[in-house]
């Protein structure tokens, strides 16, 4: 399985000491280059920063459609744009992305995006974790990850948690 991650999912998962639950579901991630370089950004002191660099299963790749990332560009940022790319580069069999825009510009050139919340049912499903509510609520508090109150309670009821 061909998986493509943006920024956002790896930074959020190393916050809260789950990053590996990418490993464990998709063996190897591939992120590009501008997401590399958002990660481990001269400065950055996250988690994602620090570890990132070291795990032999997260790949780094550069977009070979330097226009395409350039014309995605003019709506996302480079980041969401080069992920895009090297997604669609590599037929890849899903995008990692949280972002909304990000997410409906990938959906629209018809790649399947999973977010941080579909990486955690995944994980509860495939038990590689016992419950989804207290990360979720984790990410809310420490992370500043912004959440509908009636998508909360779809994520605890599709994998069978209580609000």
């Amino acid at each position: 399985m061909i998986v493509v991650s943006n920024t956002s999912p790896i930074f959020y998962l190393s916050t809260i000491g789950h990053l590996d639950l990418l490993r464990q579901l998709y063996d190897e991630i591939i992120i590009p280059t501008m997401v590399f370089n958002e990660i481990t950004n001269i400065g950055n002191t996250g988690a994602s920063a620090r570890v990132v660099p070291t795990l032999s299963w997260i790949k780094t790749q550069s977009a070979t459609d330097q226009e395409f990332v350039n014309t995605l560009r003019t709506e996302l940022d480079p980041g969401e744009a080069e992920a895009i790319a090297v997604a669609v580069d590599l037929n890849a069999d899903r995008l990692l992305m949280d972002e909304r825009l990000g997410r409906v510009t990938a959906m629209r050139v018809g790649l399947q995006v999973t977010g941080v919340l579909g990486i955690l049912i995944a994980a509860k499903h495939n038990n590689l974790i016992q419950e989804v509510k207290p990360l979720l609520d984790t990410l809310i508090e420490q992370v500043g990850f912004w959440i509908d109150t009636q998508l909360y309670a779809e994520v605890l009821r599709a994998v069978g948690e209580s609000a």
